[in-house]
């Protein structure tokens, strides 16, 4: 913490200090572009990106498309006058499988966090099956949690 009297030798600490550091993080960034480390394999990469960008766009479509329809059907359903007692409870089942969607992702997340926390403490190889069992086990672990949750509240 700084002191208030001697002012002026305070200023040429920081100056000093302020100039260090940024020569050292230039230094280290030209020392980091020197490295040459692979993250992942180029090959898996190359497999894995198509598989990520239209499994994304797919599910993107696939709900869009759910929606979509839905909302159609509804439409249609009052418009030709079909609205009654039942048809109202199947537009509200809908609603009522999901009572807590909050719930259920934050759970999801927290263990899949959880998971990643606990890989960065265990030692183990790029080619290891050990960090997806791990982290598909924390994710299916939120998952019950949720399942058991919802059960003992349904009753």
């Amino acid at each position: 913490m700084l002191e208030t009297s001697g002012g002026e030798n305070h200023r040429k600490n920081f100056t000093r200090t302020a100039t260090l550091l940024i020569h050292s993080l230039s230094h280290g960034l030209k020392s980091i572009r020197k490295l040459k480390f692979t993250i992942m394999d180029s090959n898996l990469r190359n497999v894995l990106e198509p598989i990520a960008i239209l499994g994304s766009f797919g599910t993107a479509l696939f709900f869009f498309t759910r929606v979509m329809t839905d909302y159609i059907l509804k439409k249609k359903m009052i418009d030709k006058g079909f609205v009654n007692d039942d048809t109202q409870a199947i537009f509200k089942q809908h609603t009522a499988d999901n009572k807590y969607p909050s719930l259920k992702w934050g759970l999801i997340i927290f263990f899949a966090g959880l998971s990643l926390i606990i890989m960065e403490y265990i030692p183990s190889g790029p080619e290891s099956p050990l960090p997806y069992g791990l982290f598909a086990v924390s994710v299916s672990l939120g998952f019950l949690i949720y399942y058991f949750l919802m059960k003992k509240d349904s009753k």
